[in-house]
């Protein structure tokens, strides 16, 4: 245990100086400054107060007490405990590794807040991401900022930072989408999606844009089965961005939005700023009544978070309203 002496108390007319000593593993830091308060409070009363032996004696023990709590908070803590392993399964895909679908039992637990955010009545973690995510929603600029891991939405199971809202009847729900960071991941997705639960297998029907450009119109047709899609990719050969006017260029939506009426679910998108406008038939899907809808976000890297950012996000209760 460190030792501590005490000087005493020299006073001037204003103030008291009070000097301390520390030796062994004591670390004076922050705590510190709520020790010398202690003795400087003490000093005063010891010295304004006519003591007897037994008052000085209470006042020493009342000291040491200080003294050995704050010893105590200053010890050193325990090591960190690192992060949770990524599955090889779980790797995003690269020139040296193909992602492959996780275990078929592969399951981690949804983490939900009851923090309502903007136009949403509350926000999970979908499937436990390895690093919690995150929202927020300025309402002067009407845009919700949403930072999430997650290995993926595909497979058999998700993992991504869910605003949600519990529904029933048809909807219309669009968004403005871009990525702050223009390096992340290709494969990343933001997204508006419609599920049955909060599970990380859960039925469900979402268009997603990707980080690379790519949009698809996507579903879970039952609990713990493989996503199936229909992929959109647009380019332009003569815009700007290509290296000839022969280049052909990559077009990004800029805004995307889907409809479910009754059972039927469509993609709609704006490429330049136009009216929305469907693409594509629409996919069948049956949900039970009530239903979460909301928007999403996934890094599409299991141990890194990214950002994706969703404005002027329209949400109606009808078919039909999709702008």
């Amino acid at each position: 245990m460190a030792r501590l002496t005490l000087r005493r108390p020299v006073y001037s007319d204003s103030n008291l100086v009070v000097l301390v000593r520390s030796s062994g593993n004591c670390r004076v830091e922050g705590a510190a400054l709520l020790f010398c308060a202690v003795v400087v409070c003490l000093g005063h009363l010891y010295h304004s107060l006519t003591m007897k032996l037994d008052y000085r004696l209470s006042l020493v023990a009342l000291l040491l007490c200080a003294v050995l709590h704050l010893l105590r908070a200053q010890a050193p803590t325990g090591p960190a405990t690192p992060p949770p392993a990524v599955p090889a399964w779980a790797q995003p895909g690269s020139p040296t590794h193909t992602q492959v679908a996780p275990p078929l039992d592969f399951h981690r637990p949804t983490k939900s807040f009851d923090t309502p955010v903007g136009i949403f009545e509350g926000q999970s973690d979908i499937g436990g991401p390895l690093l919690p995510g995150s929202a927020s929603y300025d309402a002067a600029t009407k845009t919700y900022t949403i930072n999430s891991a997650g290995y993926n939405v595909w497979y058999t199971r998700d993992e991504f930072r869910y605003l949600w809202k519990k529904m029933s009847g048809d909807v219309s729900l669009a968004a403005d989408i871009s990525f702050p960071d223009p390096n992340g991941y290709g494969d990343r997705k933001a997204f508006v999606i419609i599920r049955q639960s909060l599970d990380d297998d859960s039925k469900e029907a979402m268009v997603a844009l990707h980080g690379a450009g790519m949009v698809h119109l996507a579903q879970r047709p039952e609990k713990s089965t493989r996503v199936k899609d229909m992929e959109f990719r647009m380019g332009s050969r003569g815009r700007p961005g290509g290296a000839s006017p022969d280049s052909l260029v990559v077009i990004v939506p800029k805004r995307i939005g889907i409809e479910k009426r009754g059972d039927s679910f469509a993609v709609f998108m704006s490429l330049d700023g136009e009216p929305m406008h469907q693409f594509g038939p629409p996919i069948q899907l049956h949900l039970d009544e009530p239903f979460y809808v909301g928007i999403g976000f996934c890094s599409h890297q299991p141990d890194k978070s990214d950002t994706a950012i969703l404005s002027n996000v329209v949400l109606e209760n009808s078919a039909g309203k999709v702008r």
